[in-house]
Order: C-alpha cells, then structure tokens, then sequence
C-alpha cells in the first residue's frame, strides 16, 4: 500500500461518493447504497476538527436518502454537495511558505476504496 505523508495541521478531506466510498450507482439499486471494503473504518477513525466534505454528481432529491444512510452508519459530520458536473473535479491550493503542498489527489479503481495510507509529520 503507498503512504502519503501529510502535516499534523487539521485537513478538509473531499470524497466523492459513487464508486470512491460507497458502490457505484448502488443507490439506483433494489439494495441501496452500500460502502466499499474499508471506507465506513476509514470515515468514522477520520480525527475529531478536521472536515469532511462529500461530492456528487446524485440529483438533490437523493438527499435525504443519502444523508440518512450516511448517519445511520455514524458518518459525520459532513457536508455534501450535489448534482456535480460528471467530469473531473480540479483542486487548485496554494503552497504554503514552508513547502507543504495543500492539495493531494488520488485517483483510485472504481469500486475498490482507495489503497493508499496517511503518515502524519507533525514537523510539516
């Protein structure tokens, strides 16, 4: 599995949810939603002061049924925005003066959840 380093400074994490956290379009299905292999420990051992922020491409009228699996599995909290463009999602950060890059991105398979780990340098 990589390790990516980060600083010991809080953080805005930002998922997008089908096919990142939980399985691709599941909320069409008779099953609902559902979360991928290692996302629900992931979201729920994210630290106390930091954000997370969920992105979509869903329709608003989803919400409801979303936010309520989400709290019915002790997300929170969060905040989600919805019906996003289909296309890719761009993340412009400045640098800080000290050389930390403030933004990461991590492309992952879809339907597999992210095989990637965080180190903490509370030096950064």
């Amino acid at each position: 599995m990589e390790k990516i380093t980060v600083s010991g400074l809080r953080k805005t994490w930002l998922f997008d949810l089908d096919g990142t956290i939980l399985r691709h379009n599941g909320y069409l299905t008779e099953e609902g939603d559902s979360f991928l292999e290692g996302a629900e420990d992931f979201l729920k051992n994210i630290p106390e002061g930091d954000r997370v922020v969920f992105l979509t491409s869903r329709d608003p009228s989803y919400a409801a049924a979303t936010e309520g699996f989400l709290d019915a599995h002790g997300i929170g909290p969060y905040q989600i925005l919805y019906g996003l463009p289909y296309g890719e999602r761009i993340l412009i950060n400045d640098r800080k003066p000290s050389g930390l890059k403030t933004a990461l991105a991590i492309n992952a398979e879809r339907d597999v959840f992210m095989q990637v780990g965080f180190v903490e340098d509370k030096g950064l």
